[in-house]
């Protein structure tokens, strides 16, 4: 009896050191996902940008690089 009753506080401990631990990781992984998901989103507008300025300026270099990574438009 005794020793079932020192299983449960230890599985209690082990526990609530597993829980600190999990919530302690969590901020930080989501942390960096949110700054990866936000560098992405930079990375994104600024190309977009880019293909934009393209298209205005220069056309036929527009269509070559929309064949290139998206195949032909017809």
């Amino acid at each position: 009896m005794l020793r079932t009753i020192f299983m449960i506080g230890l599985f209690a401990v082990l526990g609530l050191f597993a829980l600190k631990l999990f919530f302690g990781i969590l901020p930080v992984v989501l942390g960096m996902f949110f700054g990866l998901i936000k560098l992405a989103l930079f990375i994104a507008c600024v190309g977009l940008i880019i293909y934009v300025a393209i298209r205005i300026f220069s056309p036929d270099t527009a269509r070559k690089l929309r064949e290139r990574w998206s195949g032909s438009s017809m």
